[in-house]
């Protein structure tokens, strides 16, 4: 079914009171999680994943407490893509992107013929299957966050959790990641992203929610938050809002 759900809850950012937070995102939408440096937004999707205990609330997925679920049912449902990776150990592109079948393959299980053709095709969306036999030490950073998203993608899993997603990129292959958000989206998967870009949420999502460095956090569709009067006190920052090609776009001012 793919429902992720919040319940007052509240991340764990050290000094800091937080307001607790009621969230429901569910299959075919798409969420932008918005805020300054340091107001949590990874924090938050850490917590989302079950990977940092809340400060107190809870998440569910699919109306079970994600807390009492294993690590392997989590993942056969959720997937997340970290805002910076460290390789641990020699793999080549198609090794790392077949890590995304791992959660589906029983202990000393290998990886089917039907893994490998599903990464081959991840690769493929991400413009990257030119380099399934490079070494991952040998990439750039823009090339490996899109195997970190060909992994996610390799994964399928229906919520999609995504730090940065468009991290190293260059503006056609931001344009490209985000599509295949917005694909998923269409295909009945959850997706949550967090974005430095208020343009490419503005573009792309249809809901947002915004994490205010005092612990405040607002949600709500895109076209209610997306304005002046509330980004402004979120970013500390004066901004001038234009239409092109029928979407908002933002630009700083002064």
């Amino acid at each position: 079914m793919g429902l992720l759900a919040a319940h007052q809850l509240v991340i764990d950012v050290p000094n800091r009171p937080a307001q607790p937070l009621d969230l429901t995102i569910t299959p075919g939408q798409v969420w932008g999680v918005l805020g300054p440096n340091g107001a949590g937004k990874t924090t938050l999707l850490h917590t989302l994943a079950g990977l940092r205990a809340p400060r107190s609330g809870s998440v569910t997925l699919d109306d079970t407490p994600l807390a009492s679920l294993g690590r392997r049912q989590v993942a056969q449902r959720l997937g997340l893509v970290f805002q910076e990776r460290m390789e641990s150990f020699p793999a080549t592109v198609l090794e790392t992107a077949l890590i995304g079948r791992h959660p589906f393959l029983s202990a000393w299980q290998q990886e089917g013929r039907a893994d490998y053709t599903r990464a081959q095709h991840a690769l493929e969306c991400l413009d990257i299957a030119h380099l399934r036999d490079r070494l991952m030490s040998t990439l750039s950073g823009g090339e490996r966050q899109r195997v970190a998203l060909a992994t996610l993608l390799t994964q399928d899993p229906a919520i999609w959790l995504a730090d940065e997603p468009t991290n190293h990129l260059d503006l056609h292959h931001q344009s490209a990641v985000m599509a295949l958000m917005a694909e998923q989206a269409g295909k009945g998967k959850s997706v949550v992203m967090c974005l430095h870009d208020l343009n490419l949420a503005a573009r792309w999502c249809d809901h947002v929610l915004l994490l205010y460095p005092n612990g405040e956090a607002r949600v709500g569709e895109r076209d209610a938050l997306l304005i002046t009067e509330i980004l402004e006190p979120l970013f500390q920052q004066r901004l001038a809002m234009g239409d092109i090609d029928g979407n908002r776009v933002f630009m700083p001012r002064g």
